[in-house]
């Protein structure tokens, strides 16, 4: 089928690449990844081009540019999607709010794919219609899990002219080739042994040589001509629609242009789509390294049964349903106590870690909030060394999140000085008079929450806030009010007669019933998420869950376990 001429065309694209790449610095380097120029972050983070650690160097001081695979909208998403995107989201935050450094983030939406079509099919729907509903759900469902939006969503189905023009780019340079039917393939030997980046990573499905019209069985579409019910754009070669890979080679190339900084998605995205995104994008801009760094996230597993959750296996849970049952904070705690680009085991009792952590830490910001406001009485603190513990914690978590990202080592050093500040807060009742040391557990709740903060989790007041976030009056200050009423109505209830015979004072009989009435409202409000406290005359509250159903759950895990 293929001439002399053609043959002629594939070596002279050979020879034009191989200057390319040697300009660059690569001419016999092959896949080799080069080392980049410009501004070092001190940050390593782990490049699947080269799997290992490598510095983080940006071409521009102070900013990343970050370009993700957003979703194929048929269907909602579902909790191996949310757990990509909130790992990267919290990657993202500590590359903000860490390093100081301005991410730039651009996501395609596939709006126009195989199972778009089949699903309007089905339906009866206009696949528009479908993806537009679809890609709104996914968008709120990124809301929901506060995963921040990137700076632009690029849908595929506006970009068709810009990816005609790619292809024909990558034609003319020698490394792609139309058929008589009207399809385009990319050109895999035109590259040499250049291809194969991320074999190693995950293994390549074997393709059965059955279609004649491609020069080699690796060879991937880049324009498909049109079939019968489908949509289609006008092009070169006919009637069709874009590959699976070109567009987001297209969309980040008409961003970020020739360079890249970061490259991110799932690890089930390395081989082939990310492997083919970087040949079609180093074939038009004859470069020799388009992408600097590429990062995945490992697979969310079903711990029971240890397979993948997709759609395609049937076991998944969408994000709206999980939701209903789990707290936003709840998830992220949850991907946080994991590297991002491990492999994470989904289930209750994985969920039910999550939960305790951020009670463990939401309980010792209350706990020292008390002991500042003088509301608990503690023994003498041991300020000196719980000074010395939050520099150490500091210099542990900067240590960890600059070394790829590390949030399990992080949290685990949160952890242990939260652990550090409980054991000071002991109460006493003979501590009145004695030396107090507020401000050292100002420090450590604020450090506490800068860190929570910057890995999108909101402690006690954004709590409320989602909560009473439709109420003229916030839920903050009702809680206030009612305890502060209940703390009057108790005292009263157990302020103490002197006894006629003038032994021991005792309680007025008659007032028992409104300690009882308290003791309800406590218990009543503590299975709905508000735990109340007693201290003496006074008393504090906090927000221990999400909702009532959250909570009534943590009792039923805690009786259980």
């Amino acid at each position: 089928m293929w001439n002399r001429a053609g043959k002629l065309l594939t070596q002279r694209a050979e020879l034009v690449y191989s200057a390319a790449c040697a300009r660059c610095g690569s001419a016999d380097s092959g896949s080799r990844w080069m080392k980049p120029s410009g501004f070092d972050t001190g940050l390593q983070i782990h490049n699947s081009l080269t799997k290992q650690k490598e510095a983080l160097i940006l071409a521009r001081e102070g900013v990343a540019t970050w370009y993700s695979c957003g979703p194929t909208v048929y269907d909602h998403s579902h909790l191996g999607h949310a757990c990509s995107y909130v790992r990267f989201d919290v990657v993202q935050r500590i590359l903000t709010r860490l390093l100081g450094i301005t991410v730039i983030h651009a996501m395609v939406i596939t709006d126009i794919d195989d199972k778009i079509i089949k699903r309007s099919l089905e339906e009866n729907i206009s696949p528009t219609i479908l993806a537009r509903f679809y890609e709104d759900e996914f968008k709120k469902d990124m809301m929901s899990l506060k995963v921040n939006p990137p700076a632009v969503y690029l849908r595929v189905t506006e970009n068709v002219p810009q990816i005609v023009r790619f292809i024909e780019r990558i034609i003319r340079n020698g490394h792609a080739y139309p058929t008589e039917e009207g399809d385009v393939y990319f050109d895999i030997g035109s590259i040499g042994n250049r291809y194969g980046r991320f074999v190693a990573s995950v293994e390549p499905e074997v393709e059965a040589v059955t279609n004649s019209r491609k020069k080699d069985v690796r060879d991937f579409a880049l324009w498909k001509r049109s079939k019968p019910q489908e949509p289609y754009w006008e092009s070169p070669w006919g009637s069709g629609r874009p590959g699976w890979h070109i567009e987001c080679s297209t969309v980040a190339s008409s961003v970020f242009g020739s360079q890249l900084d970061i490259h991110s998605g799932g690890i089930d995205l390395a081989f082939p789509h990310h492997e083919n995104e970087v040949a079609q994008s180093e074939a038009y801009h004859q470069c020799g390294q388009w992408a600097n760094y590429f990062i995945h996230s490992g697979h969310l597993h079903v711990k029971e049964s240890g397979e993948k959750m997709s759609k395609s296996l049937k076991n998944y849970i969408t994000i709206k349903d999980f939701l209903k049952a789990y707290a936003a904070d709840e998830f992220r705690m949850f991907c946080i106590l994991t590297k991002y680009k491990s492999g994470i085991d989904f289930s209750e009792g994985s969920m039910l870690d999550a939960q305790v952590t951020l009670r463990t830490i939401s309980n010792f910001c209350h706990e020292a909030e008390a002991y500042m406001r003088g509301q608990l009485q503690c023994g003498s603190v041991q300020e000196a060394v719980l000074w010395e513990r939050l520099a150490e914690t500091k210099a542990r978590v900067q240590a960890a999140l600059t070394d790829d990202f590390d949030t399990p080592t992080a949290m685990s050093a949160v952890m242990n000085l939260v652990h550090h500040g409980y054991r000071q807060l002991q109460p006493s009742v003979k501590a009145e008079g004695q030396a107090r040391s507020p401000a050292v557990f100002g420090a450590m709740t604020t450090y506490v929450r800068d860190v929570m903060d910057m890995f999108g989790i909101s402690l006690l007041h954004s709590k409320v806030a989602e909560l009473d976030h439709s109420s003229s009056v916030s839920l903050e200050t009702i809680l206030e009010q009612l305890t502060n009423f209940r703390s009057q109505i108790r005292a009263f209830a157990l302020s103490k007669k002197d006894h006629p015979s003038g032994s021991k004072r005792e309680l007025y009989p008659e007032r028992i019933p409104l300690v009882e009435a308290c003791d309800k409202l406590r218990d009543d409000l503590g299975s709905l998420g508000v735990t109340i406290k007693d201290r003496g005359p006074t008393s504090t509250w906090e927000i221990t869950r999400g909702g009532p159903s959250q909570g009534q759950k943590i009792q039923e895990n805690e009786t259980t376990s």
